[in-house]
């Protein structure tokens, strides 16, 4: 049966089966993939093959789907191996700060090179905008403006005002997205 990783912990894995039933499962053996050097063979987002999903304890993973992508960064442990951080992405977003702290363009500009790195399409949101004077807003709108002159959608929110925060779930409903600025992943 077909599953998608929605969390991991270790040696246990939770997983959505393709008929909509949650279940915690571990891995059957070793895996090893394609020439990737990796510190967790099975990462949030991946399809996964799964048996005995009606047995409490004794589920397992027995396969792993091709990726569309995935994005990893170096394993804390083990420097010289990677680390995937998730899955199967449908996009990113970045949800930044333009005041208290305010988010530097150094890492908002890493952040994007690693999406087309890994052909994940960005988005980027500006929380904290009730914050702002009309000279921040006048220089947010100017930085916004530049990441959409080249191609990202890039939009202010309040979550404290709850505004924009319609535009934000548009983009999320029905997609598989690495939210970062407070990782996680959000199904």
């Amino acid at each position: 049966m077909q599953a998608t990783v929605y969390k991991s912990t270790g040696s246990w894995y939770q997983v959505k089966t393709e008929t909509g039933v949650f279940a915690s499962v571990r891995l059957a053996g070793k895996f090893k993939l394609d020439g990737l050097s990796t510190s967790n063979p099975i990462a949030v987002g991946d399809w996964v093959t799964v048996e005995g999903v009606d047995h409490v304890d004794t589920a397992v993973i027995t396969g792993i789907h091709k990726r569309k992508n995935h994005v990893v960064r170096v394993s804390p442990q083990r420097k010289k191996q990677h680390h995937i951080i998730a899955a199967n992405l449908d996009q990113s977003v970045l949800i930044a700060t333009f005041k208290e702290p305010k988010t530097s363009t150094g890492f908002i500009d890493r952040f994007l090179i690693t999406c087309e790195a890994y052909h994940i399409p960005a988005v980027l949101v500006f929380n904290k905008t009730d914050l702002l004077t009309s000279a921040d807003h006048n220089e947010l709108e100017q930085c916004l403006e530049r990441y959409r002159t080249i191609g990202y959608r890039s939009f202010g929110i309040s979550v404290q005002e709850k505004k924009g925060i319609d535009v934000l779930l548009d983009i999320l409903h029905n997609k598989t997205t690495l939210l970062s600025g407070h990782s996680g992943v959000g199904k």
